[in-house]
């Protein structure tokens, strides 16, 4: 972009949107204005840039650029869901899909919080408290950076005034691992769903997930037709996530064969005819298996029913690679049942894997 010439004001498009772009005093500075870049609106943004040339030439520049903001820029007229829909509006093409996910999440967060009210500064704290009592303290930290981001932008696109997020912090103190399921709890779990008169419904499903680990999505998309002919081999190469049917979380397919209990689980609740686009767990409604209802519902009570500690559900994913690798299976086989990275699985399980290590006999 070429330079702008000494005590003139350019006028550009940013991103479909009206920008001035000039120097003062050996400084750049920038104003958007919040309109459309458009023949209209480009009248207008000129009118603008003639009045700060007047300015300087004059001595008479407003370096705040407080008296060349439109009455619009003020936060009373931005809502903290509008504001951050915009942002995502302009992230869409510049992350990938997974990534804007988080972003969709966060909407919700602030329409809930929120309403039609913008963000200020007095309760932008109390926000962040309540995300940290919905999601893990490292969950929230990134959320709010996600946050501080949207306002700085914001500011550039005279959507907001200050961004009142950018001095708060989110401590994210060290936390003690989760429990894994004992064998004992484990079939107590499985039994309790079975005999459950309104839960029995998802028995299988919980055992599905204590017997493969595999991730929640993973067994919420699993289909007919990631099965072959006698359900011995399942292909994890879709899930269902966030309502949407997509690609793994690794964007990797892998198959794994199952236990023998696994396999004739799956046979015994095979259909006839088969519909190989069928989920293999629907919910009892049909479709796709709401994991939210399932945890609040029927998880949380079948838990206290049985007596034991609350964990998540995610959580048999845990147990299950916890009690692979305290029987002595090799990581790496673990690592590719599960779709766990190696280094992963080695830094978050390395206290489970049980072996001696023994220097070799050269000589014998």
């Amino acid at each position: 972009m070429p330079r702008t010439p000494k005590g003139s004001v350019s006028l550009v498009d940013k991103d479909g949107w009206a920008q001035l772009r000039w120097r003062y005093q050996g400084k750049r500075y920038y104003l958007s204005l919040g309109l459309p870049y458009d023949p209209v609106n480009c009248r207008v943004a000129q009118q603008k840039a003639n009045q700060i040339q007047l300015d300087m030439l004059a001595g008479h520049f407003d370096i705040t650029l407080a008296s060349y903001k439109p009455e619009n820029q003020q936060v009373r007229n931005h809502s903290a869901v509008g504001v951050f829909q915009k942002f995502i509006t302009f992230k869409k093409k510049r992350v990938q899909p997974r990534t804007l996910e988080k972003y969709y999440g966060l909407v919700t967060w602030l329409e809930e919080f929120y309403g039609g009210r913008p963000a200020n500064t007095g309760d932008v704290e109390d926000f962040i408290q309540w995300l940290l009592e919905n999601l893990e303290p490292v969950t929230a930290k990134e959320r709010l950076g996600l946050l501080s981001a949207a306002w700085t932008w914001g500011i550039q696109k005279a959507l907001v005034s200050e961004n009142p997020w950018a001095d708060l912090s989110v401590r994210n103190p060290p936390k003690q691992k989760p429990k894994p399921f004992t064998k004992d709890e484990v079939k107590a779990i499985i039994q309790a769903f079975h005999k459950h008169s309104r839960f029995r419904h998802y028995a299988q499903y919980v055992e599905f997930k204590f017997q493969t680990g595999c991730r929640t999505g993973e067994v919420n998309g699993l289909r007919w037709r990631h099965l072959n002919d006698d359900c011995s081999v399942v292909w994890l190469g879709e899930t269902h996530t966030h309502g949407q049917f997509k690609d793994t979380k690794t964007s990797k397919a892998r198959e794994v064969k199952l236990s023998p209990s696994s396999q004739q689980m799956l046979l015994s609740r095979r259909p006839e005819p088969l519909d190989e686009d069928a989920l293999v767990f629907p919910a009892p409604e049909g479709g796709p298996m709401n994991e939210r209802n399932f945890a609040k519902r029927a998880w949380k009570r079948i838990l206290e029913q049985c007596g034991i500690d609350y964990r998540i559900p995610y959580n048999t994913r845990h147990t299950f690679i916890s009690h692979c690798l305290a029987a002595g299976m090799n990581p790496v086989e673990v690592a590719q049942m599960t779709g766990h990275n190696l280094r992963t699985l080695l830094e978050k399980y390395a206290g489970l894997i049980k072996f001696t290590p023994e220097a070799p006999d050269l000589f014998n």
